[in-house]
Parts: C-alpha cells; structure tokens; sequence
C-alpha cells in the first residue's frame, strides 16, 4: 500500500552520505569506542530500568533529574559503587539520553532499548553527552556567568581548529584562539546607542577576567566526556571527538546549502515547499530544515503538520520523519494509537525495524490500509491529476471495485465522499464511475 507521497512522487532515491575525513575509524569501531566509553552510565541506566520501573518500589529522581539519596544509596549497594560513583554515571546516562526522568520516576531512554543492536543509538547518545560537555564539570565557581557563556560560545572554534591539526595542539596556542574568538563575539554584540547616555556606573567586567582558567575548564570538562586528551601542556582529539565535531560541522554545511530556502519556515510551510520537489530533492530540504534545529522540536513540528488536514503533507511528514531516524521512535511510537497517523506510524516503525519497505504494508490491518488507501487517494485527488487517481484504484488490496467500496465505506474516513466523487469524475468506465458515486451519495446520506 502505496503512501500519499509515494503515489504523488516516484520512488524516493538515498542521497549518498558525505564521508568523514580519511583516518576516522568505521561506524562500527567508533560505536565500539562510545560503548567503552559510557559503559558505567549503561550500567547504571540498566539498574534503573530494573529497580525503578512501573511496578517497583524505587524512589526515583527527587523531581529535578537527580537521584535521591535514598535510591543512590540504594544503587550504590547493588552494584558495589560508591553513591558519588552512582551519581556521576547516572547524570552520564541523563545527558546520553539512556534514561528519562518524569518527575519523580526514570524510565528507560529509547537510546538504552537499542544499546546492543544499533551502532547509531549509541552514537547518537555519545554526540548528545558531546553537545552537553558543559555540563560534564561544573564551572568555575569564581567566574563571571557572562565570560563562561562567552567561552563556551567560542568552543566550536576552537574544537574545530582541533580538528583540522589532527594531533596535538599546545594549550597556548588554544589560548590564542579563544582569546580571539570572545574578542570577536563581545565586538559582534556591541551596539552604540543614539544620543546621549549617562555615565557608565563602574562594574566588575567579564572582558577583565583573564580566559585562561575558562580553558582550562572546558578541556578538562571535553576529557570528561571522551572528546579530548588533556595533559602536557597540549591536547588532542580522540577519534570520537573529531568524528563528532566533522559531524556538527557536517551539519553547518547542509543547513546552509538548503537549495529550495525552507531551513527558517515552519514545517507545514517547509513540507508544502517540498510538495513540488522530486523525492532526491525532497530529501535534501528535509536534512537542512533538520540540522538548523533541536531534533526534539522538529519531530514534535512534523507530527503537528501530519496531525493536519492535508494528507498530502501527512505522507511528506513521515518521509522527513525517516529522514530523522532512530531519535524519532519514541515520539512516532506514542502517535501510533491516533487514528488518523496509526498506519503512518505502523508503517514507519516497521521500516526502523528493518522489514523492508516493499513488505511493511503487510504490519496494517486490512482496516488500516484500506484506511491508508482513502488517506492517499485523497492526497492525489488535492495535488495530482485524474490519470494518476486513477491508477490508484489499481494499488487497492481488494480484488473488485464493489469490495472495495464496501470497505472504504465501513472505515469512515473524514474524506471518504471527496474522494469517492473525485475518482468518478476521473474514470473513463462510465459503469464503474456510476457505482463509485452511487457510493459516495450513500456515505454522503448515511446509507
């Protein structure tokens, strides 16, 4: 059972995926490093998932993401840690998203559910601890906020420069770099303002305090998580850092090469931009709208636009959603009961689960896809042309067309009379055409 895209579009072809620099290891070894790496977060995540579940008697968080006392001491127990131990590795798993916590309960992430079969779970999970390394040590407590925002503003730059070395670069020389990059952005936001001011009244200046222990603190807090050694005077990317840092850089460059300008739009404005484009093309937008924003929203934006009238749009929201990924299964797995995206959803998550595309149909009910069928005719019958609504008739399950209209009927979808009158129009059979809108006045009059 063809989706609205499908019908609307050909086939969609795979962009080939830009390759990393030469010297990054394989998926699999990286994946293999990140597991190492943030085995004792698992490990605790593991434990949480058994002895806090639904049906346990743990304590949970304490309402603010951390343990309580209580269920550290609990797990330190259990798995022969101290509760300092436990601690850190249970805020390792919150930032790896192996666990979430709901107010005073964790559950499981969907990243801990694919820790053993799925290399991208896990490194997607070590990317998320990436992106959060400021939060990995705390700050200096002595610092203005203001310059520890400028420093980790300013990190990007300096991590990419310690991409391109590819080796060890001497702590100075990073100095150098942040140095320039907080002049650069305290000169970006300055603004003179029109006509006369008062005097400046006399404050402790974050420009004043000197950068050097803010880097110290960001290096130390990048080995924390994995991404850098830092010793001797110098430091050095491990082979996940680069990797990770080549990604995010990877993903500057696709938000800002979007050929059709939908990166800044909403996603029902982005989706009915790519409605005109070929599927390669498509996909191209769906990456760039994807990599100038959260992943969460984005996927939350995606499933409001499906949630819409248009079924076109609805099909287009599910090919951006595959675009998106394994981060997106928790959130399509939750839509999976709404009757409007369930065979969307079925769909999807069979294709995530490895059943090829040509066999995924096989996961709907024959409600379902008699249900898909309607919601894709009337995708065809807004946007195609009569020819094409017609072929559509040929993609139905049921082996004649008097079947079908029964069962079209009995699934009571909201444009069940639209389509119906549009498919008679189109059909050159006039006896077909005839019992096809006999059918439609039936629904039309309840009868």
């Amino acid at each position: 059972m063809a989706a609205a895209p499908s019908a609307v579009n050909q086939r969609r072809s795979r962009r080939p995926a830009p390759r990393p620099p030469e010297g990054t290891p394989a998926p699999a070894e990286l994946a293999r490093m990140a597991r190492r790496g943030l085995a004792d977060a698992a490990r605790v995540a593991h434990w949480a998932d058994g002895a806090l579940g639904p049906g346990r008697d743990g304590t949970g968080s304490d309402g603010n993401g951390t343990l309580s006392d209580e269920t550290a001491a609990r797990a330190a127990e259990d798995l022969g840690l101290t509760a300092a131990q436990v601690r850190a590795d249970w805020d390792t798993a919150r930032l790896a998203g192996l666990v979430e916590v709901h107010g005073d309960s964790a559950r499981p992430g969907w990243r801990l559910r694919a820790w053993d079969r799925d290399d991208s779970a896990v490194l997607r999970g070590w990317v998320a601890l990436f992106d959060a390394w400021s939060l990995a040590v705390p700050e200096p407590a002595e610092r203005e906020p203001a310059a520890v925002a400028e420093v980790v503003s300013a990190m990007p730059q300096v991590l990419s420069f310690l991409q391109l070395s590819a080796g060890p670069v001497p702590v100075e020389q990073l100095l150098d770099l942040l140095e320039q990059r907080v002049t650069e952005l305290r000169t970006e936001r300055c603004e003179i303002p029109y006509g006369p001011q008062p005097e400046p009244v006399a404050e402790p200046e974050a420009a004043d305090a000197p950068l050097a222990p803010l880097l110290d603190w960001a290096l130390r807090a990048l080995a924390c998580v994995g991404a850098l050694t830092y010793g001797d005077g110098q430091a050095t990317l491990t082979p996940l850092g680069s990797w990770a840092v080549w990604v995010k850089l990877e993903q500057i460059c696709v938000a800002a090469q979007s050929p059709a300008g939908n990166i800044e739009v909403a996603a029902e404005e982005m989706l009915r931009g790519c409605a005109q484009l070929r599927p390669n093309a498509a996909r191209a937008e769906y990456r760039a709208w994807l990599a100038a924003r959260p992943v969460g929203s984005a996927v939350t934006e995606l499933l409001g636009a499906a949630r819409g009238d248009d079924a076109l749009l609805r099909g287009l929201a599910f090919e951006a959603l595959r675009v998106v990924g394994a981060p997106a299964e928790p959130d399509v797995r939750s839509v999976a009961d709404e009757p409007t995206l369930r065979p969307y959803a079925l769909l999807w998550l069979a294709e995530h689960d490895g059943i090829d595309p040509e066999d995924a149909h096989e996961v709907l009910t024959r409600e379902e896809a008699t249900w898909l069928w309607v919601d894709t005719a009337a995708a065809v019958a807004d946007h195609g042309e009569a020819p094409m609504l017609v072929r559509h008739l040929e993609s139905a399950l049921q082996p004649t067309v008097p079947q079908l209209l029964d069962e079209v009927r009995a699934v009571g979808h909201p444009r069940t009379v639209q389509v119906l009158v549009a498919l008679a129009a189109a059909h050159p059979d006039p006896a077909l055409a005839k019992a096809v809108r006999r059918a439609a006045f039936q629904v039309h009059t309840g009868g």
